[in-house]
């Protein structure tokens, strides 16, 4: 998914406390290593994991859980006209507010979500060499990431990652994600293959209905959303938190915007996801017969901003890991990311310019870390060297 007309973007880099220091791989200095088998029992934070005093988790210990909509998907899923509506009421409101809802009895079978939870254990429990099989190489998206070492030097998360890549596409394997664990860790994970790849494809149902429901609610029509995503080429994340025995001083996730469409997230009953509302670190508490759903960067384009993709981070506990399952659609590469004309008129201009995914993407692999800004900066990059391009 990469691109080749990435250039420079000095002249918008995030300030140091936002970003953290970018590894210089020319020099001679190791990649610190994150062993979580060793660090769960180490007092001795490294600075590396270390966040500035604003954004340590220690300025907010008793925060009160964030209300969030919850959208029963019984009455859409068997095509209730007035359930349909309703549900594209809250989910409306919801992303205008915040971009955070819930989605219940919303047809994912909960004996697969349980599995994918067991897998995550028995990939995570793994040897570090035997994580690192899968070892995501810099500037590239998908693949086993320690803590993001080897991208930066400084306000590192406590977390394990393993991603990879999800198509729709009929002309793309019908088993990407079956052949990602073969074909990377050995026939020995065949079998958590198989769980994921019927993991992302119940993802990818579900995330193209509540499209459905997102073009409703902006007066597009159910199916304009829809259609713009066959064929997505999305992003399945594990995340693994190990215990920290200092959570005062680590985030497990430090603040940011999804860069992607939109988020499906399922926790595990530890908690840890906290949103930033009315100028609050607000905690979604963990339920299991839901999923978190949130607006990211690209659907906030393709909103003409009408709906807002928001601030949210993970913390640390001492006692126990906490795991996530996170689903990130994505349009398909060649997908150019616009709003509907429906959304753009006098009283409403464009907000963002014309772009693909892989454009963004790349811009988060290689130039920018993802934080409340990553939209703005990448739009005036883009609007930059469009300029540039234009006077040459």
């Amino acid at each position: 998914m990469a691109i080749d007309c990435m250039r420079s973007i000095s002249s918008i880099t995030p300030k140091p406390h936002q970003m953290g220091t970018i590894n210089d791989q020319n020099n001679n200095n190791k990649p610190f290593v994150f062993d979580a088998s060793f660090l769960n029992h180490q007092s001795n934070i490294p600075d590396q994991f270390i966040w500035p005093d604003g954004d340590k988790p220690s300025n907010n210990i008793y925060l009160e859980d964030l209300p969030v909509p919850m959208l029963d998907l019984q009455g859409f899923l068997t095509g209730n006209p007035e359930a349909v509506m309703e549900a594209s009421r809250v989910v409306g409101e919801a992303c205008v507010k915040h971009g955070f809802f819930l989605v219940v009895n919303h047809g994912v079978s909960n004996e697969l979500v349980r599995n994918a939870h067991k897998m995550m254990d028995e990939f995570f429990e793994e040897p570090l060499a035997q994580k690192q099989k899968a070892q995501r190489k810099l500037g590239e998206h998908c693949g086993y990431a320690s803590s993001f070492t080897g991208r930066f030097s400084s306000n590192l998360p406590w977390k394990e990652t393993l991603s990879f890549q999800f198509s729709s596409e009929e002309s793309c394997s019908s088993k990407i994600v079956q052949d990602y664990f073969t074909n990377t860790l050995g026939h020995n994970f065949d079998h958590l293959g198989t769980v994921y790849q019927d993991y992302c494809e119940a993802m990818s149902q579900l995330s193209l209905g509540i499209m459905e429901l997102l073009g409703l609610s902006l007066g597009v029509g159910r199916r304009y959303f829809k259609e713009f995503f066959q064929g997505h080429e999305s992003v399945m994340r594990l995340n693994y938190y190990p215990p920290c025995q200092r959570p005062d001083l680590t985030l497990g996730t430090g603040p940011h915007c999804d860069p992607t469409s939109l988020t499906i997230l399922h926790q595990d009953q530890v908690g840890g996801l906290q949103v930033f509302v009315d100028d609050k670190w607000r905690p979604i508490s963990p339920n299991f017969n839901a999923f978190v759903v949130n607006i990211g960067d690209t659907f906030t384009a393709l909103s003409n901003g009408r709906y807002k993709s928001c601030l949210h981070r993970a913390v640390t506990n001492i006692e126990k890991p906490r795991k996530s399952l996170a689903f990130f659609l994505c349009p398909s590469k060649d997908r150019l990311v616009k709003p509907p004309q429906a959304l753009v008129n006098d009283e409403n201009d464009r907000v963002y310019p014309d772009f693909t995914w892989p454009m963004l993407l790349e811009f988060t692999q290689k130039h920018y870390r993802a934080d409340m800004n990553t939209l703005n900066a990448f739009s005036k990059w883009v609007q930059l060297h469009r300029r540039d391009d234009q006077e040459k």
